[in-house]
Formats: C-alpha cells, structure tokens, sequence
C-alpha cells in the first residue's frame, strides 16, 4: 500500500506533534515550585528589611516591655541595639557573659518588639536593582506570573493535545524513516497514514499562541527574558496582583469587598471566574469585583479612578465569552458605552488584556462597523450619542453592556438616557461604572438603579441624606459595589499611572493636519488644543471629567503643560476650581502662594502649572492627582513634576494621567519612550529648556528651515551620533507628512511606526 506522504512530511509532523506535547505537559505542571520560590524570596526581604529596622532600635527600648532588664550589662558586653540581641539568641548572650536570668528576658522582649514591627511594616517592593533580595523577589514573580498566565490562558488546549497526540505518535514512527517504510506492512502503513493524518488534525485545532506560551515560561524559568526590573516598571501592579496570590498582603479585606453584607459576600466568593482569555493578572479586589458582576447580573461598580474599573468590566466578558464558546452558543456579543474621549482607549484595553475583538462603531464608518460586530460578536465600543443611531438586528441580546461614566444618563428622560435604557432592557447582563462617589447624590443615584434593578430603586428616597447609613448599605448591596484606593491599595507604591487615550476629532484632528503640513513640531504637540470650543477637544474634555472625578472624591489635582497658551485653555475650562497658571513669569514667592492655596480647605483645587515652572522646586503634598496634557520631550522633566507631589508628607495615593492622542505625535513620543528609552535618553540631555514662559512659546514654533536666534530646539552642543531634539522633531514631522500624505482622513487611523533609531 503506497503513501500520499514523504519521510521528511511524515519526520515533520511527528516532530512538531512532540514538540507540542512537551510544550503542552510543561503547561500541565503544578504552578507549586514557583509559588513557592516567591514565598521564600517575600520571606528573605521581609527579614533584611526588618533586620535593618531593628538595628536602629536601641537596647534601652526593651526596659519599656521587661521593666527589671539590666540593659547597662547588655551594653557593657557591646549589644547595643535590638538586631544584635535577636541575631544573639540567649546561647549567644549567654556565652558572651551576660547571666541568663537576663539573657531569657532580653531576647523575649526583642522577640515581642520585633513581632510588633514586623507587624507595622507596610510592604512594598521598591526599584532598587542593587537590592540582591528584592530582585530575586521580583524575578520569581516574573516566573510565577509567566507560569500561572500561561496555566490560565491553555490549560484546556494542553490538557487536550496530552490526552490525543501520545496515541499516535508511536504508530506514525513508521513513515518516517525510509528505512521504516521499506520493512512496513501494509497494515503498519496504513495505520501510521492515519495516525500521520490525526496528529495533523490535532495540531491544527491547537492554539498557535500555546508554544510562544510555552517558550515564555521557559525563558522565565530560565531567567533568559532580560532584566526583571525593566518589566516590573512597566507592570508594577500585576506583581502585587501576583504577589497578594502568594503571600497575605496585610489587605483589609471587609474594604476589598465593599463591606457588603456576609450573605453577598458568601456567594460572591463562590462565583468562579475563568480568565482563559484574560490576559492579565487580577489582584484580589478586582476579581471580587467582576464576581459581585457576573452574580448580581445588573449592577454599578463604583470603585474609585485608579482601581480598574475597566480592568474587571474585561474580565467578566472573558468569562462570559469562554462561557459561551464551552457551549457553542457562537460568538459573544459585548456592548460598551461610553463618552467618545474614551473610545480610544477602550478598544487599546480590550486588545491589549483580553483574546477578544474590539470594534468601534465610531465615525462615518460605524454601520459597516456595527453590522460586522452583529455578525461576529467581540466587544462593540461606541458613544452615548451613537448609540440610537446604530443599525443592529432588534433580536440582537449583548451578552453584557457596560456604561462607562455612567453618571452621564443620571436624568433617564434626556434621549441619552432612553437610548440606554432601551439597550439595558435588551442586555442580558449590565455593568454601569462611575468612580464619582454617589452616597450623596440619592435622586440621581435612585435614577442610575433604575436602570438596572426598579424593585431596589424603589426602596430609595430620593431626599434622605443616607450618607454612610448601615440602611443604606444594606439596600443597595444587591446593585453597587464601591472600594477607595486607600482601602484596597496598601500593598503597592503611593503611585499609580494611567495613560488616557484619545482620538482626535473633526476640530482638533484639522488643528493637527494644519500644523503637520507647516512643519511645526510644537504646533503639532499642542494641537489637540487649538480649537475655538473646548468640547471640540478631546483632551480637555477628558481632562474636565477627570478634574471633575477628582474633586467629588475629595483630592486635588496638578495640570502640567508645556505651553502658556495650553495652559490659558485649560484655565479657562475650569474656571474657579483652578488657580494658575504657574508659569515662568510669576515671582517665586506669588507661585507658592499658588501652592499654599491648594491646601487651604476652601481654597481651589486644581493647581495649573506650566511644567518647567511647577515642574521643580515646589512641595505640592495636597495634590494626589497629576494631569500631563502632552508627553515631554525629556523624560526627566515629567518624573520631576511627578516628584512635586510624590514625596514624603503625602498620604494619599499619587494618580498620574497621561493625556494622549492616538496616531499622533504623541504616539510617536511614547514608542520612542517605551522602546528606545536608553537612547532618547541620551539626545534629550542634548538641550537644557529654560523655564521662561517665552521660551516655551517659541521653541520649535517655525517650519522647517526656519533660523533664528529664538526657536532652536537643539541645545549648543550635540554629542557625535546622538539625535538631537530638533532631529528628533524633523524625523516625526517627516512620518506624520508622510502618513497624512492621503489627506486630513488619516488623522486618528494608521498608527505610525516608531522612529528609527539613528
């Protein structure tokens, strides 16, 4: 019997199927050895750490607990402080000479001290590379990450290849050498032309994502995958969210659940969650919070800004949609809506932390959009205003519709409100979320619920002040789930940085094509805010919901631009909640007069400052929230106007918002940030910017070719082979005429690429 494949196909197959099944197996391994490996890298720093602390306690500390301990002898033998005591051990005191009717009370004492430290010890992971103990911490948790999202994510497709691929393996060795072939019967032939045939099948229906999976945790555990730290920098929370899996963080638990009732709370807690298609690693109060979700059905997740709203609406779709494919129920539809200055920004998170697709049905091609996203499901993004005017099948049931800034259909009479309506009737699940806090706000928090839940809206008064009231905590419980980031943040640096995509608009999308066709670098960086009306601008759009976010939940805000005319836009937006702006011009003294009114109590609460002035020099402990209205040329100048806030005396938790344009110059600053940092490192030390408001206006503010004594963005000197900063403007200047080149439609599509590096 003669067969349709060669030795060297038959050699293929068999050798990819056995590739796959070590690939599939080391999947299938207990995640064990490096859970604990984390466990015993947390213990190691927790005890140099609370070494270091001990050392500077001094003996006499122990008479306040042993009131009859002789610390003079203890000194006398040279223990000097409570570390030396502890590392002793009453042998060691002993044999140093100290009797033991005072060594025993001694290291008692030492032991309760300690114990109560240990226990005050807030832990956090600090980037300090030089630290032996805490990068090999954070280097497990690189491993244990890589290990467990690999488990979650093909944990079914390897269990699957496990069980079919081994069968065959044996029967197909037969096509696979000539020599094998020649002494083969009939029957052998036939039998290896099928199991040839069956492990194609096989390996056809697998994910192709397993082996890169598969090569990731091999490189992880082979720590092959670079520096620790770099990826830690740019995923800080994931490795609490990590390390909180392992080890018990000190979290308040009855905050992470948002002191709903034991009866909520039991069948939250039994709801399982599958992340297969989650790609990303929750902590512990975001997994309750898409549980609360998929439980309760119809609900608002009002968690405060910084905590992941967006984060958890993800991972109950993924659930969902994993649901629904266990089925075969086909694809899963899953509709968001939200206000247009986010779109962006959900269809990058959507793509970025989950396996499904996101369709925005947004602009002039939103039909053909929202017929492909009836027709294959994923995640369909579009606005409140949208959202009636989309074509959709009437029988067609989102699996769960998410409202993002919720707060927005507060009056359900408004066309807003009853397009939303008619959509949370259809939805089968509805998730609002809103991180301005509603207690006190009843009529418009009872108009929200009744969205969702009527029966409980119902039970609302709408003129109670039930602020804090266990009665009213007790009702709305079956629809709202709350947590503040204090509450639930404790474990992770007192910094958290959001980048805050956007998508240029008619106005401030032919603001920017105007100042790409001139050639003008700093046109371009300030574009988004050259339009006569402030709701024609993205950014300041977003930047008013977010100052106005801020300031309901009690914090004040710092906004940073470069630009004096940026700045006067943004004051004139905010009107009397902000003072500014600090700019170069002002007197030191008159700028911390700015400074000292941002804590005043019934001062303003929103401090405009342009970068260079603010940036440096001022002490801002009153402001938790940083608003970036650009990216900056030097990277140093952001983290200096980040440390005016970030400092010791400060008690809340630092937000940083990045305020960001898609395919624009401010994509092109980012991708040379995020991949070329060493080298943009390198040309931004080129040049030295003043913090003279004049300046600021005119660098960079000519075309192409233009000379003059004023406007050179380079510095005096530029090292040999380094991009300077006018090289820098010349080049993304060049790309976006380039990309632009078919005309002011391609503004806000075709992300360019990154700038080469010369």
């Amino acid at each position: 019997m003669g067969s349709s494949v060669s030795a060297r196909e038959a050699r293929q197959v068999v050798e990819e199927a056995a590739a796959r099944l070590g690939d599939a197996r080391l999947l299938m391994e207990s995640d064990a050895p490096y859970r604990e490996a984390v466990r015993d890298a947390y213990a190691a720093v927790r005890r140099v750490r609370l070494h270091a602390e001990l050392v500077s306690v001094r003996v006499e500390e122990l008479e306040t607990r042993r009131k009859k301990l002789r610390v003079a002898v203890l000194r006398k033998k040279g223990f000097r402080d409570v570390a030396q005591v502890l590392d002793a051990g009453i042998d060691g005191l002993v044999a140093a000479g100290i009797g033991e009717t005072t060594a025993r009370p001694a290291v008692a004492a030492a032991r309760e001290l300690a114990d109560e430290v240990e226990g005050d010890q807030r832990f956090r992971i600090d980037v300090d590379p030089a630290d032996p103990h805490v990068t090999a911490l954070v280097r497990a948790l690189r491993t244990f990450g890589a290990v467990t999202d690999a488990r979650h994510r093909h944990y079914d497709d390897a269990r699957r290849l496990a069980a079919v691929l081994p069968p065959y393996l044996g029967p197909a060795g037969a096509l696979t050498r000539w020599w094998r072939r020649l002494f083969a019967d009939h029957r052998s032939k036939a039998a290896a032309l099928a199991a040839i045939g069956s492990l194609r099948g096989a390996l056809a229906a697998s994910s192709p994502e397993l082996a890169t999976a598969a090569r990731t945790v091999r490189d992880a555990v082979g720590q092959r995958a670079g520096d620790p730290w770099a990826d830690f920098e740019r995923r800080s929370a994931e490795y609490y969210g990590l390390l909180s899996q392992v080890v018990d963080l000190g979290d308040d638990h009855e905050a992470a659940e948002g002191f709903l009732p034991a009866d909520v709370v039991r069948r939250v807690e039994a709801q399982p969650l599958d992340r297969s298609l989650l790609h990303a690693n929750l902590r512990a109060y975001q997994s309750f919070g898409a549980k609360y979700a998929l439980v309760q059905r119809r609900t608002i997740l009002g968690d405060e800004m910084g905590l992941g709203k967006t984060m958890q609406s993800l991972a109950v779709m993924t659930h969902l949609a994993a649901a629904h494919a266990a089925a075969g129920d086909g694809p899963a539809h899953f509709l968001v809506v939200c206000p247009a200055s986010v779109v962006t920004n959900w269809a990058r998170e959507v793509t970025t932390h989950s396996a499904l697709p996101a369709v925005v049905m947004h602009g002039n091609d939103r039909d053909d959009a929202a017929a492909a996203w009836a027709a294959s499901g994923g995640v369909g993004v579009t606005t409140f205003e949208m959202l009636g005017r989309l074509d959709l099948p009437a029988d067609l049931r989102p699996a769960l519709m998410v409202v993002d800034e919720a707060h927005y259909v507060k009056n359900p009479e408004t066309l807003r409100g009853q397009s939303v309506r008619s959509w949370t009737d259809r939805a089968d699940r509805v998730l609002f979320l809103s991180g301005t806090p509603m207690e006190n706000k009843v009529a418009e928090f009872k108009a929200m619920v009744g969205y969702l839940q009527p029966v409980i809206a119902k039970q609302l008064d709408p003129n109670a002040d039930l602020s804090g009231a266990q009665a009213f905590r007790r009702i709305v419980a079956p629809v709202y789930l709350r947590r503040n980031t204090e509450d639930v943040l404790t474990e992770l640096p007192d910094l958290v940085q959001v980048e805050e995509w956007e998508e240029f608009g008619r106005a401030d999308g032919a603001a920017y094509a105007r100042s790409v066709a001139a050639g003008n670098f700093m046109a371009m960086r300030r574009a988004a805010f050259d339009v006569e009306r402030p709701e024609d601008s993205a950014k300041l759009v977003r930047l008013k919901a977010l100052v106005d976010e801020a300031v309901a939940n009690g914090r004040r805000v710092i906004v940073f631009s470069y630009f004096i005319d940026v700045l006067d836009q943004v004051m004139a937006v905010l009107g009397d909640v902000a003072v500014g702006p600090l700019t170069g011009r002002v007197k030191i003294a008159e700028r911390q007069e700015m400074v000292d009114s941002l804590s005043q109590e019934t001062g303003p609460r929103v401090l405009v400052s342009q970068i260079t002035a603010g940036g440096v020099g001022l002490n801002v402990q009153a402001a938790s929230v940083v608003i970036f209205c650009e990216p900056q040329v030097k990277p140093t100048i952001e983290a200096q106007a980040v440390a005016r806030a970030h400092r010791m005396g400060q008690t809340r938790t630092v937000q940083v918002h990045r305020l960001l344009v898609a395919d624009s110059v401010d994509q092109r600053m980012m991708e040379i940030l995020d991949t070329k940092a060493a080298l943009f490192e390198q040309f931004a030390r080129q040049s030295e910017i003043t913090e003279t408001s004049e300046l600021a206006i005119a660098v960079g503010d000519r075309p192409e070719g233009a000379s003059g004594s004023g406007g050179s963005v380079a510095g005096p000197t530029t090292a040999p082979g380094a991009p300077s900063e006018a090289e820098l403007g010349r080049a993304i200047v060049a790309a976006e005429r380039e990309r632009l080149a078919g005309g002011p439609g391609a503004v806000g599509r075709n992300a360019p690429e990154p700038v080469p590096a010369r």
